[in-house]
């Protein structure tokens, strides 16, 4: 098995960084096995193409416009994605709808896909995430870990 989890999102633009924010949480937080790879996408894109190849499956962490409350997490699979992350109003929304698009096309994408999105307060340049946004950080990674145990992997709290 491969698995990749992406942090997206510009962390110049406060919540639209939450992706990156929460991946480095589960970077320092946790251990897990050698075939899950955690990749900071920030705004990269297309750049990302290369990263998804050879995938069993890919969970994307990301700021996205499900038209809710700030601070709401939702989980969207498979041909689903492309639809929330087009909604949205950041440096990179083009990037990846288009980077899944082509992944489809030269046919490497992971055979499962999940987005586990947040709903962001606010997009204006700072580095702080929105107190809406903070308070919801431990069940966006609990969201993530739960659908990386969903797929069979075992990941262990760091000692500290």
């Amino acid at each position: 098995m491969n698995i990749a989890v992406f942090g997206i999102g510009n962390i110049l633009l406060s919540d639209d960084g939450v992706g990156v924010h929460a991946l480095n949480i589960l970077k320092n937080k946790y251990e897990f096995p050698e075939f899950v790879e955690l990749i900071d996408g920030g705004t990269k894109g297309l750049d990302l193409l290369p990263l998804f190849e050879g995938r069993d499956k890919v969970v994307i962490i990301d700021a996205s416009n499900f038209k809710k409350e700030p601070g709401t997490i939702d989980t969207v699979e498979g041909e689903k994605i492309p639809a929330f992350l087009s909604l949205k109003l950041s440096v990179h929304q083009i990037g990846l709808p288009d980077m899944l698009f082509a992944a489809r096309l030269m046919d490497i994408m992971p055979s499962e896909m999940c987005l586990i999105g947040i709903q962001p307060k606010t997009m204006e340049t700072g580095t702080e995430l929105s107190n809406e946004i903070t308070k919801q950080l431990d069940a966006l990674i609990q969201h993530v870990l739960n659908k990386l145990k969903d797929w069979g992997v075992e990941v262990i709290l760091k000692k500290e």
